[in-house]
């Protein structure tokens, strides 16, 4: 935002001396006028600004109005003007930021962001609390109409969806070190459809936004940085791009590093890379790319251009011997050095998995049990990383032999079938036709019976398929929640947290809400908030705000101890555990009263104070509500 001031800064000569010309009123109409021009908004605040523009909007012809009254304004009239220009400027910042920040930094700081709308509100009801009607000579019509205004902006209020929960905890998993399967893939791809982060442009659009983040920060918050970096990097990797280095030159091709007075001609360069072809292609859209760029492209299960966007009729790829020539020509005459071709040895071994598919899926049906055995786990190696190998493996019809192989009696070939699957899933239309092929009961039958190893797996594969809405609930359907508690009761660390991030996905569908429930999911969940040595509290009452909004729920929950549980973790947990703790109680006391005595008797009032006063955005805005609840019983 420092650096946008800085632009808008360099305007200020001649601007400024017109703004000096214009009346108070023809200001303020000006800076909302600005705002209501910002182009699209980052999709997790994307509602938040189009609400706020919306009211911008309802404001232009009240002020209208305004500009007819007698002139000059009396002091109290330019006062609150000034005032309200205050209020403006400060959401002008934040509506820009919002239009032009970093989609990744923007989400990791979401409940800052939304504690940043509270405040806009706030300063805009405040300008409006003291508007001197009298002294301006301000109509009736027209002040009904201030007031009404005054109402909206004081009842302006954010409410927390489940959507706020899923990027919580999509992120938890997406930054957790522990987790060697690459299970996450699934969510990083739903993540970067979620930010809108998945296309060529967007990615370095994103690249030049997140340097502009690093240098603003200068040098501060070094390791939120670097996690969003690592972030953007993943998007990439998911979208067939080459990782790059943000903070050295994020979107300048590496080979104008060694000549940057030569301006290397547009047509040059790869769309992907941003660099210099030395292998250019023609794909079935007409636009050429590095070889090299593209295979990844089409190898992360894409069938579109990716600067076109279109979907292309097939994925052959035709050298572009013409450009290439063009290419070498402009090199010599401008004494310019070509990169190496690379050559690398993923590659090879990536043509040589594609050749033996075929054969590896045969073998999966073989009478002899160690063929079997070599091919599933091979499978199982080959799917793990390589997007188009589990494509492939699903053309060659392997799922159904993987399906039937998991009531196999041997423990090593069921556990290799399992992850396989897990692997394949993170295809969307492998999901499906695993679905189809009828996996999802022999899943839960290894969840229920399986090694310790295939069990997780086995949630984590079952975490992987609720990406899909009817999946979901077929998952609930089918019985899966009994094995997911059991899991989550006795089963390892790794254990809980597969069953637990299966479980949350799962609970986002209401009809499996009531599934979980009378499975048994409360007790374990109560047991993880005593056992502070698992670190899951945070994780355990996002699952528990989700089921409170079910009748069973609340009355499974709403015991004496879990009220004094979560007036204990407000009183001492940490600022984390505080914000989920009080969104849980909010939740309770919504629906019954009783709920808020309890709390009142466990000491809950001094807490709430504490959180509304120094607590996370979130945290002060669930206490504030609170406190607003306990007022109202009070009255009555």
């Amino acid at each position: 935002m420092a650096r946008e001031r800085g632009e808008a800064g360099n305007e200020s000569g001649e601007s400024s001396r017109r703004e000096e010309e214009l009346n108070p009123v023809e200001e303020v109409q000006r800076i909302i006028e600005s705002m209501v021009q910002f182009g699209e908004y980052r999709k997790t605040q994307r509602r938040e600004c189009q609400n706020l523009v919306r009211r911008f909007k309802l404001m232009l012809p009240l002020l209208e109005e305004l500009r007819d009254l007698p002139q000059p304004f009396p002091q109290s009239g330019v006062a609150w003007l000034t005032k309200f220009k205050e209020a403006l400027l400060f959401a002008k910042d934040l509506l820009q930021l919002c239009s032009q920040g970093s989609k990744i930094h923007l989400s990791m700081e979401n409940e800052i962001v939304m504690g940043t709308f509270q405040k806009v509100y706030e300063k805009l009801s405040q300008a409006f609390d003291g508007v001197p009607c009298e002294e301006m000579g301000i109509s009736d019509e027209v002040k009904e109409q201030l007031e009404l205004m005054h109402v909206q902006l004081r009842r302006a209020r954010r409410r927390t969806d489940t959507q706020d929960i899923e990027l919580a905890m999509d992120m938890m998993v997406v930054f957790s070190d522990e987790d060697d399967r690459n299970a996450d893939s699934a969510i990083i791809e739903r993540l970067a459809k979620k930010l809108e982060l998945y296309s060529v442009e967007d990615l370095n659009m994103e690249t030049v936004a997140i340097r502009n983040l690093a240098a603003e920060r200068n040098g501060q918050q070094i390791e939120s940085t670097k996690r969003i970096i690592d972030l953007l990097n993943k998007f990439k990797h998911v979208a067939g791009m080459e990782e790059t280095s943000v903070l050295d030159d994020p979107v300048a091709p590496k080979t104008l590093d060694r000549c940057t007075s030569m301006v290397i001609p547009h047509e040059f360069l790869c769309p992907i890379t941003l660099e210099i072809m030395t292998d250019p292609v023609i794909i079935a859209s007409g636009q050429s790319y590095e070889r090299e760029s593209i295979e990844k492209w089409f190898q992360s299960n894409h069938n579109t251009c990716p600067k076109t966007r279109q979907c292309l009729e097939h994925t052959s790829l035709a050298p572009n011997c013409a450009l290439k020539s063009l290419i070498e020509e402009w090199c010599e005459n401008n004494n310019f050095e070509l990169p190496k071709n690379y050559n690398s040895a993923q590659e090879s071994c990536s043509a040589v998995s594609k050749e033996k598919i075929p054969g590896l899926v045969q073998s999966l049906s073989s009478i002899h049990l160690e063929e079997q055995r070599k091919s599933v786990e091979t499978i199982r190696m080959i799917s793990k990383e390589n997007a188009e190998n589990r494509v492939l493996v699903a053309e060659h019809g392997g799922i159904p032999p993987l399906v039937q192989l998991l009531s196999y009696p041997d423990s090593k070939i069921q556990e290799n079938a399992v992850t396989a699957l897990l692997n394949l899933s993170l295809d969307d239309g492998n999901k499906i036709i695993i679905a189809k092929e009828g996996a999802i009961p022999a899943i839960i039958d290894v969840l229920e019976n399986g090694s310790c190893v295939a069990k997780e797996n086995s949630a984590a594969t079952l975490f992987s398929l609720s990406m899909l809405d009817d999946i979901t609930e077929l998952i609930g359907q089918l019985n899966g929640f009994p094995p997911l508690v059991k899991l989550l009761k006795n089963g390892t660390i790794r254990g809980k947290k597969d069953a637990l991030t299966a479980l949350f996905n799962l609970t986002l569908n209401h009809a499996n809400k009531g599934r979980a429930i009378r499975a048994g999911v409360v007790t374990p969940l109560l047991l993880l908030l005593k056992d502070t040595n698992l670190d899951l509290i945070d994780e355990a009452l996002s699952i528990l705000l989700l089921l409170v909004s079910n009748q069973e729920g609340r009355q499974e929950i709403g015991q004496l101890t879990f009220i004094e549980t979560l007036v204990e973790f407000m009183k001492r947990g940490t600022p984390k555990n505080k914000e989920c703790a009080a969104a849980v109680l909010l939740e309770l006391c919504l629906y019954t009263s009783s709920f808020l005595l309890a709390a009142l008797q466990f000491g809950v009032y001094h807490d709430l104070i504490e959180i509304k006063q120094n607590g996370t955005s979130r945290g002060q805005r669930k206490a504030m509500e609170i406190l607003d609840l306990i007022s109202k019983n009070e009255q009555i």
